[in-house]
């Protein structure tokens, strides 16, 4: 007869979420927590007083991220386990802090259960994942793992002229650098999925293989102003018409490239933006997603081939400039494997995918071995306050990452 499974206690769970979402909830029923805010500073302190009060020990870094240690009976590199506590402005209620509370209930469970681990298991709450108040995101997951330099970061300004040092040493969550984290033997974020694949399949369980690479351009068509009454259509440099084709002729290739490639045009600006005159400007971005490199190269093929689109960009001159990119991070087999079959072994449907969005786990995929676990977002919704996951389904994730850590512990 199979011993049943140590599973945690999902009213708890539920309760400490709507805990958790008291601070900054909004009217809406959503949050707004921006990094190292008041709503912030108090879920911080509040945070801190579950971890102590389950005997967790607790250390700030310079970048103001929090770990909470239970001490294991062998002094090894900790499992790890963690997210974000702060949102995006008017946010939902799971995004980033359902990882942080699971951490919290599955050690919750193992103390109750006077299960005393083997090696270290550390609690995280990575500071300014959301790069809402400033910029970028993942902001201190960046740093630690040497992706963004660090005076840079204190540097950033927020919409009131803040500093991010300034707000930092307000808060009162500025650190040591010899408390970051260094070494884990594993790093497991639990996540909302924020996109619709999991309910659409009635799948509860994703196991992350990868954050997939993007690549960002800016387009910009510079034709001619006149008046938009008397000049002839055949005697026109209309750049927005221009853009207009041209994104017909994108959207047309790009979507022959592969079914799981997906692209954006997320911003347009046209110039002067009056009615009564052509616009002799328009520029545009366009990224794209992809976890094959070779399919990202072929994107960038095309985009860089949209000047020589001459009969699409009415007389009009079409450049095209590089922003950013990234590469795609693939999390550890071994981990991803643990994961899945402990989905498996609590009867739990699953799948393996990928995140087309960013998390801090890909920054300490870096130099830990890392792996995520998502469950289903309604309709898709994240980034706003109509953000749900059923419950159910958040005690399932919190159940896999407690499956796991037990089976970390036991080998």
């Amino acid at each position: 007869m199979q011993k049943q499974k140590l599973l945690i206690n999902g009213v708890r769970l539920k309760d400490e979420l709507e805990k958790f979402a008291n601070f900054g909830r909004t009217e809406n029923n959503g949050v707004t927590r921006l990094s190292l805010s008041e709503e912030d500073r108090l879920v911080r302190a509040y945070f801190r007083t579950c971890c102590e009060e389950l005997g967790l020990v607790v250390k700030i870094d310079d970048m103001g991220c929090m770990y909470a240690t239970l001490e294991g009976t062998e002094n090894k590199p900790p499992i790890v386990i963690g997210s974000h506590l702060d949102t995006v402005k008017k946010g939902g209620r799971f995004d980033g802090v359902l990882g942080v509370v699971a951490g919290l209930e599955v050690v919750r469970t193992l103390v109750e259960n006077k299960i005393k681990p083997q090696i270290p298991i550390t609690l995280v709450n990575f500071t300014n994942e959301e790069g809402a108040r400033f910029e970028p995101s993942m902001m201190a997951s960046g740093v630690i793992s040497g992706k963004f330099e660090k005076t840079a970061m204190l540097n950033k300004v927020d919409s009131d002229g803040i500093t991010f040092e300034q707000a930092l040493n307000a808060s009162g969550y500025a650190g040591a650098s010899e408390n970051r984290l260094k070494e884990a033997s594993a790093f497991l974020e639990l996540h909302i999925e924020q996109g619709p694949i999991l309910e659409k399949e009635s799948l509860s369980i994703g196991v992350v293989e990868c954050v997939v690479g993007m690549v960002c351009y800016e387009i910009e068509i510079i034709g001619e102003s006149d008046h938009a009454g008397t000049t002839p259509m055949n005697m026109r440099k209309d750049a927005l018409f221009a853009a207009n084709n041209l994104i017909t002729e994108i959207r047309k290739r790009l979507g022959a490239l592969d079914s799981e490639l997906v692209y954006t045009v997320g911003r347009m600006n046209a110039f002067p933006n009056i009615h009564t005159v052509i616009p002799n400007k328009v520029v545009f971005s366009l990224e794209s997603r992809h976890k094959n490199p070779e399919i990202i190269a072929q994107v960038e093929e095309i985009i860089q081939g949209i000047p020589n689109l001459s009969s699409l960009n009415e007389g009009c001159e079409v450049k095209t400039t590089k922003l950013w990119d990234r590469d795609t991070v693939w999390f550890e087999p071994e981990i991803c494997n643990l994961l899945e079959q402990s989905a498996e072994s609590l009867g739990y449907s699953n799948k393996r995918m990928v995140s087309g969005a960013g998390h801090d786990a890909q920054f300490v995929a870096s130099f830990i071995p890392s792996a995520m676990v998502f469950v289903p977002s309604i309709n898709g919704k994240s980034h706003c306050e109509e953000e749900r996951t059923t419950w159910e389904d958040c005690e399932k994730g919190v159940n896999v990452l407690l499956d796991t850590v037990l089976t970390m512990l036991s080998k």
